[in-house]
C-alpha cells in the first residue's frame, strides 16, 4: 500500500490529485475544530454529562455520531452533522428512483438525468441537515450548553437569553450546522471530481482516523493501577487488540474473494483472419457492496435516535416511549437484529444496482460468447441471477459478522465478568466498532486499487504514445 502511494507520487497528474485530496481532508479537519457561535461546550464536550465518554461512547447514537465525525459532534463544531445527511439523502433518492417512474426515467437519460438527480439529492441533504441541526440545538439547550452574553444578564439570576435573543441564537446555531452540512457535501463532491477515491468514504475515513490516538489511549489507559475502560481485568485490552488485527485480516480476505464465471467465445472468420475462440471469465466480488450496506444500515438506524433528541424531555416519564427508543441503542439485541436485516437488505439492493443479469446475458450473446453448459438467452440470465443471489447473501453474512461482533463481545464480557468475577462495572466495550474497522480497511483498499488502476492506465497510454 505504501509502495503504491510512493509510486503514485512520482506521476505528476496523480501527485496533484493526491495533494488535492489531502487538502480537502485538511479543510475538513480544520472545520471540525471550529465551534459555532453561542455554543459553550466544556473541556470534555457536550456528551460529558450524559455518561457517553470513554467506554460507553459506542453504546448510543450520539456517541456513534461523535466517532464518525472525529469528535466534531461532541464539541459542536461547524461540521458536527458530518456526512450522515448526505448519505441518508443518497439512500432516499436511490430508493425513490426504483419506486417512482419519473426518477427512473431521469436516471436512464444519461449524464443530464444523473445531474438532475444529483441536484435533487443536494436539496434533500440540506433539508435533512436542517432537521438534524434543529434536533442537535434542542439537545444542547436541554443540557445547558448555550452561552449567555457576558454582562447582559449578570446579577439578574436569569439563565437564558431575554426576549428575541433566544430566537436569534437558535437561528445562528442551526444555520451554522446546516451550512456545515452543505459545505462538507461540497467537499466530498470535489474529491470525486478532482481527487482520488470516493469523497464520502474518505471523509468518514478521516473522521475515524482522527480519533484513533484517543481510542488507543482509552484502550490501555490505567487509573489507580487498573485499566480504566477494561475494568480490573488487564487481559481484556490485549485481547481486544488481537481481535482488531484478526478482524482486519478477515476483512482483507473477504474483500479479495471473488467468483469467476467462465465464458467461452466462438471462433469466427473475417476475411482471412480468425477472431475469437478464447476463454475468459467474469469476476464478481463476494463483497459486492463494500462498505456501503454498512453505512446505509447505520444511517437508517440513526433516524429514531434523532427523533428522540427532539422529544427527550417529553418521554422521560413515559415508559412505553422510553422502552421503544431503548431498543435502538447499539447494545440492545433488537438493534442487532435490525442492523443484521438491514445490512442484508441493502447488500441485495446495492447488488441489483451494480449487476443486471439480463443485460449481462445479452452482452455475452452479442459477442458470440457462452457460459459452458448453459444455453444462451434466458437460461444464462437465470444462471447469473442465481450466482449473484448466493454471492450477495454470503458477502452480506460475512460483513454482518464484523459489524455485529463488537456488540456481541460487549455482551459476552459483561456476562463473563458478572458471573465469574462478580464485577458490576459492565463488560469491556470495543470503542472502535466493527463498522469503523470495515470503513477504514475498505476505504484504504478501495483507494489503493483506484491508484493502481490509474497508474496502469497511464502506463499503457505512455506505451501507445
Amino acid at each position: 500500500m505504501l509502495q503504491t502511494i510512493i509510486n503514485a507520487f512520482k506521476i505528476a497528474d496523480l501527485r496533484k490529485k493526491l495533494l488535492f485530496t489531502g487538502l480537502i481532508l485538511l479543510i475538513f479537519r480544520i472545520g471540525s475544530a471550529i465551534p459555532v457561535p453561542f455554543l459553550d461546550s466544556d473541556t470534555f464536550g457536550v456528551l460529558a454529562n450524559t455518561g457517553l465518554l470513554g467506554a460507553d461512547q459506542q453504546n448510543t447514537f450520539l456517541g456513534y455520531l461523535s466517532m464518525m465525525t472525529g469528535d466534531a459532534f461532541n464539541y459542536g463544531t461547524i461540521f458536527a452533522m458530518g456526512i450522515t445527511p448526505y448519505i441518508n439523502s443518497s439512500i432516499i433518492m436511490q430508493l425513490l428512483t426504483v419506486a417512482i417512474p419519473a426518477l427512473e426515467r431521469l436516471q436512464k437519460e444519461g449524464e443530464e438525468g444523473r445531474k438532475k438527480i444529483a441536484s435533487i439529492t443536494r436539496y434533500v441533504t440540506v433539508g435533512l441537515g436542517l432537521l438534524q441541526s434543529t434536533a442537535y440545538y434542542f439537545y444542547v439547550r436541554s443540557k445547558g450548553y448555550l452561552a449567555v452574553p457576558v454582562g447582559e444578564l449578570a446579577g439578574t439570576g436569569t439563565t437564558g437569553f431575554p426576549g428575541g435573543w433566544g430566537v436569534f441564537q437558535a437561528f445562528i446555531i442551526i444555520l451554522c450546522f446546516t451550512a456545515g452540512t452543505a459545505l462538507i457535501m461540497w467537499l466530498g463532491e470535489q474529491i470525486n471530481d478532482k481527487g482520488v477515491g470516493n469523497g464520502i468514504s474518505l471523509i468518514l475515513f478521516a473522521g475515524i482516523v482522527a480519533r484513533l490516538p484517543q481510542m488507543i489511549t482509552q484502550l490501555f489507559s490505567t487509573e489507580n493501577g487498573y485499566l480504566q475502560y477494561g475494568g480490573p481485568y488487564w487481559f481484556l485490552s490485549p485481547l481486544a487488540a488481537i481481535l482488531y488485527l484478526l478482524m482486519i485480516a478477515y476483512i482483507v480476505f473477504m474483500d479479495s474473494g471473488e467468483r469467476r464465471i467462465p465464458v467461452q467465445y466462438a471462433k469466427r472468420v473475417v476475411g482471412r483472419k480468425m477472431y475469437g475462440g478464447q476463454s475468459t471469465h467474469i469476476p464478481i466480488k463476494v463483497n459486492m457492496g463494500g462498505v456501503m450496506p454498512i453505512i446505509f444500515a447505520s444511517s437508517i438506524l440513526s433516524l429514531p435516535p434523532t427523533i428522540q433528541m427532539f422529544v427527550q424531555s417529553r418521554i422521560e416519564n413515559n415508559n412505553f416511549w422510553k422502552g421503544f427508543f431503548e431498543i435502538f441503542s447499539q447494545t440492545h439485541w433488537v438493534y442487532g437484529i435490525f442492523y443484521f436485516v438491514l445490512i442484508i437488505g441493502f447488500a441485495y439492493f446495492y447488488a441489483s444496482i451494480q449487476y443486471n443479469p439480463i443485460e449481462m446475458s445479452n452482452n455475452i450473446r452479442k459477442q458470440s460468447g457462452t457460459i459452458p453448459g448453459i444455453r444462451p438467452g434466458d437460461p444464462t440470465a437465470q444462471y447469473i441471477r442465481r450466482i449473484l443471489s448466493k454471492l450477495t447473501l454470503l458477502g452480506a453474512l460475512m460483513i454482518s459478522v464484523v459489524a455485529i461482533f463488537p456488540v456481541l463481545f460487549s455482551q459476552l464480557t459483561t456476562l463473563f465478568l458478572t458471573k465469574v468475577f462478580d464485577f458490576a462495572g459492565g463488560g469491556f466495550n470495543i470503542s472502535l466498532g466493527g463498522t469503523s474497522i470495515i470503513i477504514l480497511v475498505g476505504v484504504a483498499l478501495e483507494t489503493v486499487k483506484q491508484l493502481e488502476s490509474q497508474m496502469m492506465m497511464r502506463h499503457y497510454r505512455g506505451f501507445l504514445d
